[in-house]
């Protein structure tokens, strides 16, 4: 099992998503972050079991929960959690990919 840390950015994140669920209910906001915190833990003790992301960035792979996507990398055998986002958002534009529109 590789250890599991998280980045400045996802820590903003599970706050953000704790808030944004508490505004209807705290119940509910604890239980979903339990769940998010548990799939992180899980991602650990598998972490080449989930789909890779090149495509978004250079190591990045993503694990979803829900609506959500939990994306991470695995560095000198440790789990980083890089970003915990809604799934509906433009990860591209996100991950730091503007690709203008083609004509």
């Amino acid at each position: 099992m590789a250890p599991v840390t998280f980045s400045p950015k996802s820590r903003q994140d599970l706050l953000g998503i704790g808030d944004h669920i508490a505004q209807d209910s705290r119940a509910d906001a604890r239980r979903f972050g339990a769940k998010l915190i548990e799939q992180c833990q899980r991602i650990g003790r598998a972490p080449l079991g989930y789909a890779s992301r090149e495509d978004l960035a250079p190591g990045l792979c993503m694990a979803a929960l829900g609506h959500y996507v939990i994306s991470f990398r695995v560095l000198d055998g440790t789990v980083r959690i890089e970003r915990v986002l809604h799934g509906a958002g433009n990860l591209p534009m996100l991950f730091g990919h503007n690709n203008p529109p083609s004509d």
